[in-house]
């Protein structure tokens, strides 16, 4: 069966306002741009833990953020609160070891998922990461989003900080939150030879109805969720009627989600892409430029932030429908890691995002013309066909496009961390 089958039966189980039994509703969702909102409201919430806390983060650094961060975690541990930090083996690969231990000494249960850095990036195990952003204290709040554990400013003459956004969720949806943090924690600590170590009785009771927003938490796993994502995108954009917006750090989609983007211009659809405008990482900034003709041929209008570096993964379309979180649109997102974003529709939260997107394009990132991009110097553009063309190989090699074989064990077992 083929990648494009396949994603397209995934699409009717899809979380979208269609299946309105995966929405779940009685949410309040609150908006948070970048680590100067997310930051305190996480700290705050971390001090009002009684019972539990998971933590997850891709980068966790020792810088003020990540001091800040874990003396909460620590503070809540002397309490008696049950303290779960999970960070990735690569993506927090220069924390100190000191950070961990201290972390441990102090009660908090820390653990890294795969610690162990291949020289040979190209093994297809070594490039499973976690890159899931959340945290879930009690059963009271949860933030899901883009925004690792960092200082806000990647160095200190930065003017503006990192560009993103996570989401403060309170309601039903928490508990859902926190039994995906529960399952991989345990997962993780199954890995480690710690079974055990989730302490799961005397919370209170799922918190009741908090607001009126319908809004479904969903993943990109290795197992039964590998395509999720990719599907809840795909679904929007094919019913999409006025206006698509989308701002990511990595964009670099296969060919069916740029046929959907572009068929969607086709029809009339505004389609507007915010994307990364400071080069972060060679093969990745060159490659996505090597999309952007047909794009522009499609009338798509394409926008780079250059303030600063741009991290957001968030979308909203025709005004209701909206998704933030971990997950990028390229390969290593959609094919290999752990991902988790917020699908929420609701026309008040949806406009909050759409306007904070809006004023950004307009105050802060400059238009790509196709005129002029066709006028970039040939040195340029057969830089963005090789990177493009390397970095699927790499891809291919590390054997990303496998089938799944053999029965769920199979599959659970070629996962194990």
């Amino acid at each position: 069966m083929s990648h494009g089958k396949r994603l397209r039966q995934r699409l009717h189980r899809a979380v979208f306002p269609e299946t309105w039994s995966d929405l779940v509703p009685g949410n309040q969702l609150s908006l948070l741009q970048n680590g100067e909102a997310y930051f305190p409201a996480l700290e705050a919430a971390l001090d009002r833990a009684r019972q539990e806390i998971y933590l997850e983060s891709y980068i966790y650094e020792n810088d003020a953020t990540g001091q800040r961060i874990a003396e909460a975690l620590k503070r809540a541990a002397g309490r008696g609160v049950n303290v779960y930090l999970l960070i990735d083996g690569y993506g927090s690969k220069d924390l100190p070891r000191s950070v961990l231990v201290a972390l441990r000494e102090g009660g908090v249960k820390a653990l890294v998922f795969r610690p162990k850095i291949s020289p040979w990036t190209l093994q297809r195990q070594r490039l499973r990461r976690m890159h899931r952003k959340i945290a879930v204290v009690d059963r009271e709040i949860a933030f899901v989003g883009g925004i690792n554990i960092i200082d806000d400013r990647p160095s200190p003459g930065d003017l503006l900080p990192r560009y993103d956004y996570a989401v403060a969720v309170q309601g039903p949806l928490v508990e859902t939150i926190r039994l995906s943090a529960r399952r991989l924690w345990s997962l993780v600590a199954w890995s480690h030879l710690r079974t055990g170590t989730v302490r799961g009785g005397g919370l209170p009771p799922v918190a009741a109805g908090a607001g009126e927003m319908r809004a479904a938490f969903v993943v990109r796993d290795n197992v039964r969720h590998r395509q999720d994502i990719e599907a809840v995108y795909l679904r929007a954009i094919a019913q999409a009627q006025s206006e698509i917006i989308l701002a990511h750090a990595y964009f670099l989609p296969g060919p069916e989600f740029r046929h959907a983007l572009i068929k969607a211009a086709g029809r009339g659809v505004r389609v507007v892409l915010l994307l990364q405008g400071k080069m972060e990482f060679f093969l990745q900034h060159f490659a996505s430029r090597a999309l952007y003709d047909n794009l522009l041929a499609a009338d798509i209008e394409i926008y780079e932030y250059r303030k600063s570096f741009l991290h957001a993964k968030v979308a909203v379309v025709d005004g209701h429908w909206a998704t933030v979180g971990s997950s990028n649109i390229d390969p290593f997102s959609l094919l290999l890691s752990r991902e988790a974003n917020l699908v929420v529709d609701d026309a008040t939260f949806a406009a909050t995002l759409t306007q904070s997107l809006k004023q950004t394009v307009e105050s802060d990132a400059i238009r790509i013309l196709r005129d002029n991009w066709q006028q970039q110097p040939a040195l340029f553009r057969l830089a963005s066909r090789l990177s493009y063309g390397v970095l699927r190989l790499m891809l291919g090699i590390s054997g990303f496009n496998r089938k799944p074989v053999g029965d769920s064990r199979q599959r659970i077992e070629e996962d194990r961390l």
